[in-house]
């Protein structure tokens, strides 16, 4: 068996991984790379199964445990069973109050000096009239462009 990543759990890991099976507690992907891990185990106590075994044993591809066996292997124990932290968008700037008072802004007449509103200056003046501590004129683009109300 020559593997590019060797997964070796020490007798605590290998416990860790059984008792987190047994309780069933575990969201299912932590428990399907635990059974991984289990499986890959290439230790003294590991059964040393080939990654095509592992396949249809956990129901898994052949790049799923290939990827668990190297986040074993690089990034450590937790970084192979627990999920990672989700990186998702961030929650929204403003809320629907503040929207609505964005689309009114947008509405009005712009300030003296200007023949329209820029998103610059709607995002100074959402700033100046203290509707948000800070917004970019990209992020009031974005809202603009959200709603279905026409400046016309």
């Amino acid at each position: 068996m020559n593997k590019t990543y060797r997964v070796v759990l020490a007798p605590d890991q290998r416990h860790h991984l059984e008792a987190l099976m047994r309780t069933g507690n575990a969201p299912a992907r932590t428990q399907t790379h635990a059974r991984i891990l289990l499986k890959a185990d290439c230790g003294p106590d590991g059964p040393a199964w080939t990654d095509a075994a592992i396949t249809v044993a956990c129901d898994v591809s052949i790049p799923t445990v290939e990827r668990v066996r190297k986040a074993f292997v690089t990034m450590g124990f937790d970084a192979a069973v627990q999920r990672k932290p989700w990186t998702g968008p961030s929650r929204r700037k403003l809320d629907g109050a503040q929207e609505a008072q964005l689309v009114a802004l947008t509405c009005s007449e712009p300030p003296p000096g200007a023949e329209r509103w820029t998103l610059t200056l709607l995002a100074d003046k959402l700033i100046e009239l203290k509707i948000v501590a800070s917004i970019a004129p990209d992020t009031v683009r974005t809202i603009l462009k959200k709603t279905n109300s026409s400046p016309g």
